[in-house]
């Protein structure tokens, strides 16, 4: 009599209660985010901006004796910056506020290499407070980037140095309001008395968490979010959130191929951000101007990044007159529109959905829950059941070259391996895609197909499987497959013991010269070098002595140095001192400007 009632119960109040008799949830599986982590991983997209003393003088890393008069931006707008962000679609900001040339965007107390040792807005400039501001106007995250590598600072290299440190980050931190992303990064070279420093990473995440308690630490180690392994803006065809970090610590970090694809088993939550720039360098420079990535390159970097369970970090670097240049806005325009297009319609709305298990048989677990728009609903399984499969009917044929998928990741990653099949015209099934992980979300590039139903498998997971997002798209921008993160294979690999020498065959008033190093396979790149130059290939004038690629192996794009005055030349040879390979370096261009 009492089941009976019971039943009936259940049955007259509805949904709510049916689901409280039903299964539970199931438990987290492994390491898992914690709320701010799955916030920030919603943004998908942020803006990262370059600004400083190298957008005045063409550098990429400043060496700290720069003059503070340098800086001097003649029509400073953070709310255009802002304002284009938004309209790009982006939902934070995250500035260069000191970058390793120590020159720091706002009047640290503590530094006396700031924006109030210049002449700009007569020594009252404060760059963060302006952008802060616009962030907040425009409903933007607000961000910093502060490098602990300082060229200027006196204590550098010093146990005195982090304390300055931590003031430093004190200031930044403690009164601009509130702060997304903390952004270190682990570059440690020597300050101004040829000193390097031993950074005390506790006491800067302790900083950091007592002046911003919500903040994501950003390091190629996190805790917050790591350093994907590259500044190309791809993650891994298999990318975990997972990492694990013993033994390591920012600047010392697992190999790059580990931060790209993560540890399936990491002992912590640490998800990928892609970083990348639209131009070939990260500080602005004219000669780029006519260098702006591409909309298919953007759409590219988008498939692998956002859609590679990372968090995309697209840097747009202001211009000497402290704007966003309009090459560039331009093309992010273009890219948000481009996106606009490519998802405004779902063909799998108003599909339905069965699978093969549902956890306890219970709607509140159902396959369709994957189609609704509410994130914390989701298809899942019994515990135990690590395999399944889910038919979605589209009820008419649709077209479509990419295929979403979304784990529900409070729960934690778990696939490892599924595949995607789409239903023929006579009801048999073909394979259009398989991969290996989903996470947050994974857009799978396939061929155009047309079909009215498509099959998800879920071949290995380690726990029962847990998604909450599916969707159909077709991109007639891009177009089909493409492979953004195959770089060019061509170019030649040399003992790093050879000098690279080119005969012009002429004589030439050369400006410069430039050199592109290999991006895939055998050979690093040269780091540091002696560059000289030759009439006759017999007598030789040295350039150049124990000059350095700044952030080349970071960064493998074609670097360009110019002369401070033209040298006639016919020959002109680099003598490779360091690579980032032991014993060799690779070479896809090398030519004078």
């Amino acid at each position: 009599m009492k089941g009976n009632f019971f039943k009936a119960l259940c049955l007259l109040t509805g949904y709510a209660v049916l689901s409280s008799c039903g299964p539970d949830a199931p438990a987290p599986y492994g390491a898992v985010p914690s709320p701010q982590q799955v916030e920030w991983q919603k943004m998908e997209m942020n803006m990262f901006c370059h600004f400083g003393p190298n957008t005045f003088t063409s550098a990429e890393w400043g060496t700290g004796q720069e003059d503070a008069d340098i800086f001097n931006p003649s029509a400073m707008d953070c709310r255009q910056w802002a304002s284009i962000a938004k309209a790009a679609g982006m939902k934070g900001i995250i500035i260069t506020a000191k970058h390793h040339d120590g020159f720091c965007l706002w009047p640290n107390p503590v530094s006396r290499h700031t924006v109030a040792q210049s002449s700009w807005r007569d020594g009252k400039g404060d760059v963060l407070r302006e952008l802060s501001d616009a962030c907040r106007e425009y409903g933007l995250e607000f961000g910093v980037y502060i490098s602990p590598w300082d060229r200027n600072d006196p204590a550098y290299g010093t146990d005195e140095y982090n304390e300055v440190f931590r003031q430093t980050l004190a200031s930044a931190l403690g009164d601009y309001g509130p702060v997304f992303e903390q952004w270190f990064d682990g570059a440690c070279g020597e300050g101004p008395n040829g000193k390097v420093q031993v950074y005390d990473w506790d006491l800067y995440h302790r900083t950091v968490y007592e002046y911003q308690p919500d903040a994501i630490i950003f390091s190629d180690t996190g805790p917050g979010c790591r350093w994907i392994g590259n500044e190309a803006g791809y993650a891994g065809r298999t990318c975990w959130s997972g990492l694990d970090t013993a033994g390591f610590a920012p600047g010392k970090s697992p190999h790059r191929d580990t931060l790209n694809c993560g540890n399936v088993h990491g002992k912590a939550w640490i998800p990928g951000e892609a970083d990348v720039s639209i131009r070939p360098g990260w500080f602005y420079k004219d000669s780029e101007n006519d260098k702006v990535k591409s909309l298919s390159d953007l759409l590219g970097i988008y498939y692998a990044s956002v859609g590679r369970n990372s968090l995309l970090l697209l840097n747009v670097p202001p211009d000497k007159r402290g704007l966003i240049h309009s090459t560039d806005s331009l093309r992010l325009m273009e890219f948000r529109a481009a996106l606009d297009k490519i998802f405004a319609t779902d063909m799998s709305d108003g599909a339905a959905a069965e699978a093969t298990a549902v956890r306890g048989d219970s709607p509140r677990f159902a396959a369709s829950n994957i189609l609704d728009d509410n994130y914390d609903s989701y298809w899942t399984t019994d515990d135990g059941v690590t395999g399944a499969s889910l038919v979605v009917d589209l009820g008419a044929q649709k077209t479509f070259n990419r295929i979403m998928l979304q784990e529900y990741i409070p729960l934690g990653q778990r696939v490892a391996r599924f595949s995607v099949d789409v239903r023929d015209l006579s009801g048999g099934w073909t394979r259009a895609a398989e991969g290996t992980t989903i996470g947050y979300k994974r857009i799978l590039l396939t061929d155009r197909l047309t079909t009215d139903a498509v099959r998800i498998n879920i071949e290995k997971s380690y726990a029962c499987p847990v998604l909450n997002g599916f969707g159909l798209y077709l991109d007639e921008i891009m177009g089909e497959t493409q492979a953004w993160d195959e770089p060019d294979d061509s170019g030649l690999v040399k003992e790093s013991s050879e000098a690279l020498v080119i005969d012009l065959e002429e004589m030439k008033a050369a400006e410069g010269f430039y050199y592109t190093p290999r991006k895939k396979g055998k050979g690093g790149c040269i780091i540091s070098y002696d560059l000289e130059v030759s009439r006759d290939g017999e007598t030789w004038t040295r350039i150049y002595s124990d000059k350095m690629f700044e952030n080349i192996v970071n960064n493998p794009v074609r670097q360009e140095v110019r002369f401070d005055n033209p040298v006639e030349l016919r020959h002109i040879r680099i003598i490779p001192l360091r690579t980032s390979a032991d014993g060799t370096y690779g070479v896809a261009d090398f030519g004078v400007l």
